[in-house]
């Protein structure tokens, strides 16, 4: 296939793989950690890239698709006895689902007045959850840790879940390129250019617009299982965070919306900003700040992130940076 051929598309999976691999080849559990919460941010900005990169929609709720994926697949597993990878697939269908449904209705809305509409839907998601008794309520869930055991025991699932989510994480970079460089993605990316005149180029808007939002809702809910999975237990105000939400735009305008590698770069290189303003204790309690600060400064002097500003001032990584 062509598309084997292309640097653009080998390099950021070639990256996330050598990082995943770092705990792996070191056998350390502290390097898996921090691996793991650079994976989650890459799978988060990637899959948010689907959506915000190609349409230009900005959706401060996208973590709702993770909270829902998350309780979803907690609820099969603790309630039902499902195993994990049955789980996984339920834990992406149900918040895809639930994009197909609101998008048919909130993606008619443009800007502000959209991005308004999801800051709503990620509340209402809490509230409902949190007066929901099926799925614990305010209270949250917790798994029996007895559950650990048909993966080998407690020490053994966390290696597990973080292989799954390296290899989720990889296959959110290949659906991501394989999005942008088709049809529907010069579609989409018509759409984040000027709606109006992509739907005269015979673009049907909303259908487009809706598929990417199934499709970038799809893997935030495995993620999130995985999540909370190794975690052993889930509440509503961890799984429906606003403030990830606005993270998760930070990564992606910072390494470069539209772009695959872009959120590749933001993530990672949010997360390590993230976890050293966590260990100091003047930036402990203003790391929200610092994010805020972050996005405008990208908006204002690096619009197009990291990958568009090295594409634009170093004409020989064009063909490399995609």
């Amino acid at each position: 296939m062509k598309i084997l051929r292309k640097p653009g598309f080998w390099l950021p999976i070639m990256l996330v793989l050598l990082l995943g691999l770092w705990p792996v080849m070191t056998d350390n559990a502290a390097n898996r950690e921090v691996v793991n919460s650079i994976l989650v941010s890459v799978a988060l900005a990637s899959s948010l890239n689907i959506l915000l990169g190609y349409t230009g929609y900005v959706s401060f709720g996208h973590i709702v698709f993770f909270g829902f994926g998350a309780y979803t697949g907690f609820y099969l597993m603790s309630e039902q006895g499902w195993p994990i990878y049955a789980a996984m697939i339920m834990a992406g269908l149900v918040p895809a689902v639930l994009a197909y449904l609101l998008g048919s209705a909130i993606l008619r809305l443009r800007g502000a007045y959209f991005a308004l509409a999801t800051i709503g839907i990620n509340e209402a998601a809490r509230a409902f959850v949190k007066n929901f008794d099926p799925l614990g309520g305010s209270v949250g869930m917790q798994l029996n840790f007895q559950i650990y055991n048909d993966y080998g025991g407690a020490a053994q699932a966390l290696w597990l879940t973080y292989y799954l989510l390296l290899g989720v994480t990889i296959v959110i970079l290949i659906v991501s390129y394989l999005v942008r460089f088709s049809k529907f993605g010069l579609g989409l990316m018509a759409i984040r250019e000027n709606e109006d005149a992509a739907e005269v180029m015979g673009v049907v808007a909303p259908s487009a617009k809706t598929r990417a939002y199934v499709i970038s809702a799809f893997f935030p809910g495995i993620v999130g299982l995985l999540f909370f999975f190794k975690n052993a237990t889930i509440l509503p105000g961890d799984a429906f965070r606003l403030h990830l939400s606005i993270e998760t735009i930070v990564m992606v305008m910072l390494g470069g919306a539209g772009t695959v590698l872009g959120p590749v770069l933001g993530g990672a290189g949010y997360q390590r900003l993230r976890g050293t303003l966590l260990v100091t204790p003047l930036f402990r309690n203003v790391q929200l700040v610092v994010a805020g600060v972050l996005l405008l400064t990208i908006i204002l002097f690096i619009p197009a992130g990291v990958v568009g500003w090295l594409r634009y001032h170093v004409r020989g990584l064009r063909r490399v940076l995609e």
